[in-house]
């Protein structure tokens, strides 16, 4: 049907750059949404970015400025570039996206998630 599959994890360094990638695939009609979230051990999934097919953004505070979300609607893969990494960064980061089936019915779909450890 359709899966989403996120790569560019790793470990880094506070300062450091990483820049995650979403890829979708399989048999779907379009995507519309598509967003970043994040969990750590111990915590609440919380929402990091997202963009709509149109390429409107928004931004959580915690990383605004430091965080550019970015979309390749031709690959239907999402970006996440992340800048100025500080050890509360530190989590399991998922890709979502909201699909449109090729029957025309809505689906939510979300990546295993790729680990992102930011060391002091």
């Amino acid at each position: 049907q359709v899966q989403l599959v996120e790569s560019g994890g790793g470990s880094v360094q506070a300062g450091g750059s990483l820049r995650l990638s979403c890829a979708a695939s399989g048999w779907f009609s379009s995507i519309s949404d598509m967003g970043w979230y994040r969990q750590a051990p111990g915590q609440q999934r919380e929402l990091v970015a997202t963009i709509t097919s149109g390429s409107r953004t928004n931004y959580a505070d915690s990383v605004k400025g430091r965080f550019t979300i970015s979309r390749d609607n031709a690959k239907n893969t999402v970006y996440l570039q992340m800048n100025s990494l500080k050890p509360e960064d530190t989590a399991v980061y998922y890709c979502k996206a909201q699909a449109t089936r090729l029957t025309l019915t809505s689906l939510e779909v979300w990546g295993q998630g790729t680990l992102v450890t930011v060391s002091s």
